[in-house]
């Protein structure tokens, strides 16, 4: 970025820098100096706007976690319209992957990011912890109208969507097919929960 040019929206300038960084080159990489070389801009940027490094990192994780939480609010709200799978895979893929991809890197990088951000946005709201309590109370509303079978355990349910997006996240998050996998676990999860038992 050319000197001298305004940047409107300085924090979430070096967040995206951070982030991109994460997806090519892990949370390892991750300096002061290797996100504002990142983002085109001076390192006195960054520690213009944070404290410290820690301090960023902490603005970043709990930005992204208040980001994917706030996608997947309006969940519970679908109960009964559309389909189950495609309810969840469009509210679950509404954040794009680069940020499903980092986030999950950087907290199994930096566990005590969980604490900081919760101690921020409460319990069970760090990374994406908020969404499987969201994906439960929608399962459970569409159980409660008779989509789900009575019987079916939506809490398990709800771990396995997120465990599945978690997985394929942390593990292939910059391979394009990401976001079709995605689809295709959560799929065959709703196909198999929405199985009843011969009466």
């Amino acid at each position: 970025m050319p000197r001298g040019v305004a940047i409107t929206e300085p924090r979430q300038h070096l967040f995206a820098a951070a982030e991109r960084l994460i997806a090519t080159a892990g949370p390892s990489q991750l300096t002061s100096r290797a996100v504002t070389r990142e983002g085109g801009v001076a390192t006195g940027l960054l520690f213009a706007h944070f404290a410290s490094f820690d301090d960023f990192l902490t603005g970043y994780a709990v930005d992204r976690s208040f980001q994917i939480a706030a996608a997947v609010a309006g969940l519970p709200d679908r109960a009964g319209t559309g389909t189950l799978d495609a309810n969840l895979s469009e509210t679950l893929l509404a954040t794009p992957m680069i940020t499903l991809l980092a986030v999950t890197r950087l907290f199994a990088y930096r566990p005590p990011l969980t604490q900081a951000v919760e101690a921020v946005l409460g319990g069970g709201s760090a990374a994406l912890s908020a969404l499987e309590r969201t994906v439960a109370g929608y399962l459970t509303a569409e159980r409660h109208i008779g989509r789900l079978p009575a019987a079916a355990d939506t809490e398990a349910l709800a771990v396995a969507v997120v465990g599945a997006l978690h997985h394929i996240a942390l593990t292939d998050g910059d391979d394009p097919a990401a976001a079709s996998r995605i689809r295709r676990a959560i799929t065959a999860l709703t196909t198999a929960a929405t199985v009843r038992e011969p009466s």
